[in-house]
């Protein structure tokens, strides 16, 4: 029997910037594009978990924009960090009742930051939402989320788009990005100073690995966008639908792909 083609898909961290890779799933699926493993960072990995679990793309940013899960947050009183991500549990409970990675309905890893031994660690089985939270733990904003005994942080640090746990598995990989940057002419002011070096140092690794992809999809002038501007959520999903129809047009390959990997799954 002809094994079936693998797709594999790595999404990167970018806050509410990564409700982008929801229009980018929608748009991949309407052409028959569906993922045979997920790896995410941060918001991808969270955007990964999801739709691995069975959520429609529409049914995510619906989930996102009801629920202001910011009121989840609550102040830390610690050297390592201002507020605690602990409340955050509860309401990944709501969507992701099982925890465990084995009952996704699609493979999922997610990266995160080992901050003591300065490594990526890539979590793919057992417990599901602590890693989550550990891989968009935004450091010196919350508190490390710790796992067994080790201390983790946002995985985008050291890698925001993993391909890695795609290579090897995956017949394609396409990686996506919610950070581009726009020439900027005029730095307002230090937190605009601040927010554009840190998307330039996490684009760096991006683009370290984006040879690694055979498609790479970027919608244009994300960056511009700020970490938790959730009132922006409907544009950036269609940001991220419209970049990959137009990726698609401009490589009609995709569509035979799409076709391709329709008729695997028919065998």
């Amino acid at each position: 029997m002809k094994s079936k083609l693998k797709i594999g898909i790595a999404l990167s961290g970018g806050g509410v910037r990564g409700i982008s890779h929801l229009g980018v799933l929608k748009a991949l699926v309407e052409v028959g594009i569906t993922p045979t493993k997920i790896s995410g960072t941060s918001a991808g990995a969270i955007v990964g978990a999801m739709y691995c679990q069975g959520y429609t793309p529409e049914e995510i940013l619906k989930i996102i924009v009801e629920t202001n899960y910011f009121k989840f947050m609550r102040p830390a009183i610690s050297l390592t960090g201002i507020l605690k991500m602990d409340a955050m549990e509860s309401l990944f409970k709501i969507y992701l009742d099982h925890n465990d990675f084995s009952k996704l309905k699609t493979p999922l890893t997610v990266a995160a930051t080992d901050i003591k031994r300065g490594k990526v660690k890539y979590f793919s089985e057992g417990e599901l939402i602590k890693p989550i939270m550990a891989s968009s733990c935004i450091p010196g904003m919350f508190d490390p989320i710790v796992i067994g005994n080790r201390y983790f942080v946002d995985g985008g640090i050291l890698n925001n788009l993993p391909v890695e746990p795609l290579e090897g598995f995956c017949d394609y990989v396409i990686g996506v990005n919610c950070n581009q940057l726009p020439e900027e002419s005029n730095i307002r002011n230090m937190k605009n100073l601040i927010e554009r070096s840190v998307i330039m140092a996490m684009n760096y690794n991006v683009y370290s690995r984006k040879d690694k992809c055979d498609y790479f999809i970027e919608a244009p002038g994300l960056g511009k966008y700020g970490v938790f501007d959730i009132k922006k959520a409907p544009e950036l999903f269609q940001a991220g639908y419209e970049e990959t129809m137009k990726m698609i047009e401009e490589n009609p390959e995709l569509l035979d792909l799409g076709a391709k990997k329709q008729k695997a799954e028919k065998v």
